[in-house]
């Protein structure tokens, strides 16, 4: 143990000290002192003394967590195709290493869907601007980037797990980490807001592998804060937009080989019907809409 001066121990014994009854046994800690590593304090103590506080800085195999990375592209493996991935990947989320914390536990507003002409490939969780976002896994910022350059996102953070996972925290109002800063699970990495393509404040919580993007929710339960299962088994038909959490896996298999079109001058529910071999009603409970429906060109719609 070191000595620390004099001086600075009598200054923090005065002003703690006086609230605080005194065990003359033993010595006790006075304060903590930050220092230019967010994973070790100083801790002072009664008898002038300190020491170094190691808070656990996480540790990484470099090849792996590196791997395609990429800080200046918002998604990562964009040559990595869909086709090449095996039809079963097991993750570790969390064990004796690895925590977890829920990013943000709250009422689900919107989940992973898809919307009219559009994909929602994430979880929107209900917040108020200035709420404390936590890091879901231990990881490493990849991407720190604004609302002028990601479009919908706003705000946004993308932070890289050891197990290959990735997780998008998008819409902050703030910033409290940098890109190729070191996070552990339940690190406030910033606070929630309302920036890019929102309608409200909230948290668009995102999870992928190798840049393809699954339903958040097979592993988080956001309204209780709980993670589902620290072992997780994703498979390839997970990565439709059409799959989601709830489905078994022989529903997720079929909606994830589902043909959608985009709608054209001309074309009718009926037209359609009879083009993909199915009925009106179908494709009116596939969509969830009726057969009164305006067909506006460029939605997209599941025929099959």
């Amino acid at each position: 143990m070191k000595r620390f001066p004099f001086f600075i121990a009598c200054l923090f014994a005065s002003v703690l000290l006086s609230a605080q009854p005194v065990d003359v046994q033993t010595p006790g800690a006075l304060d903590t002192l930050p220092t230019g590593d967010k994973f070790t304090r100083i801790v002072l103590f009664e008898d002038h003394t300190w020491k170094y506080l190691d808070l656990g800085k996480p540790v990484f195999d470099h090849d792996v967590l590196y791997e395609g990375w990429e800080t200046s592209s918002i998604h990562a493996f964009k040559d990595v195709p869909l086709e090449d991935l095996p039809a079963e990947t097991t993750l570790v989320l969390a064990d004796s290493l690895c925590g977890f914390c829920c990013p943000l536990s709250d009422k689900v507003r919107s989940r992973y869907s898809f919307r009219r002409t559009r994909e929602h490939r994430g979880t929107d969780i209900a917040l108020s601007t200035g709420d404390s976002i936590r890091s879901a896994f231990d990881g490493v910022v990849r991407v720190r980037e604004t609302s002028r350059y990601t479009g919908g996102y706003g705000n946004l953070l993308v932070i890289r797990h050891p197990n290959g996972l990735e997780t998008y925290y998008g819409h902050l109002s703030r910033f409290l980490v940098d890109t190729g800063e070191i996070v552990k699970a339940g690190e406030v990495i910033g606070l929630g807001g309302n920036t890019g393509r929102s309608t409200g404040a909230h948290l668009h919580f995102e999870t992928r592998y190798k840049g393809k993007a699954f339903d958040p929710e097979r592993i988080i339960d956001f309204e209780n804060g709980k993670l589902r299962d620290s072992l997780f088994v994703l498979k390839k038909h997970y990565f439709s937009i059409y799959s989601r959490f709830g489905q078994t896996d022989e529903e997720s298999l079929a909606a994830s080989q589902r043909i959608v079109h985009t709608v054209r001058s001309g074309d009718t529910l009926g037209a359609l019907a009879v083009k993909y071999g199915t009925t009106v009603r179908q494709i009116c409970s596939w969509n969830s809409i009726s057969s009164s429906t305006t067909l506006r060109i460029g939605r997209r719609l599941i025929v099959r």
